[in-house]
């Protein structure tokens, strides 16, 4: 399936970026999906198969009026093909190839407590100057961590966290034995 998306999701940059378009396209898809992923009435009739394509193009059509052209097109093209509830999915994959263009990258950052704007302002500087990209950082508590940080950055987690430690550790222990 992630192989699906990506596909409409390059195709659909490629498009974007020949147009001149990648920020409008990127974002009214976004928003396309953030409707579909709150709305789960929406979700169950795009992502049922009893339904014909035809029916979802045209629900995906009315919700799209303002969208792009581009975007207007895809969605329907998506439909038809049968994936219209996988549109969040092609969408994050979309925001993906936008973020790797731009030479941006997305971490969350989870500590145990509220990071000061001055901490998080060096931990990110501090992961710019590794990757030598431009940093939009999310920041998140989760008191469960004791300490030390969790960076999410895409598919990869590292995790420097005293409950992290121990669980590694725990693990460890019990495979020595």
């Amino acid at each position: 399936m992630a192989v699906a998306h990506r596909m409409y999701a390059r195709a659909l940059f490629e498009a974007a970026q020949e147009a001149d378009r990648v920020d409008a396209v990127a974002g009214d898809l976004a928003a396309l999906a953030v409707a579909i992923e709150e709305v789960p009435e929406l979700r169950a009739f795009l992502r049922n198969p009893q339904i014909e394509p035809t029916g979802k193009a045209a629900v995906l059509e009315q919700l799209a009026t303002d969208a792009d052209e581009l975007v207007r097109n895809f969605v329907r093209l998506v439909a038809e093909k049968g994936r219209a509830g996988e549109i969040p999915e092609i969408s994050a994959d979309l925001d993906a190839l936008v973020a790797q263009a731009q030479n941006r990258l997305a971490v969350e950052l989870t500590t145990s407590y509220e990071l000061s704007d001055e901490e998080a302002r060096s931990i990110v500087k501090t992961i710019e100057t590794a990757s030598g990209r431009t940093v939009e950082a999310t920041r998140s508590v989760d008191p469960s961590l004791i300490g030390g940080i969790v960076l999410q950055i895409g598919s990869h987690r590292a995790d420097g966290s005293v409950r992290g430690r121990l669980e590694r550790l725990r693990h460890e222990l019990a495979t020595a034995q």
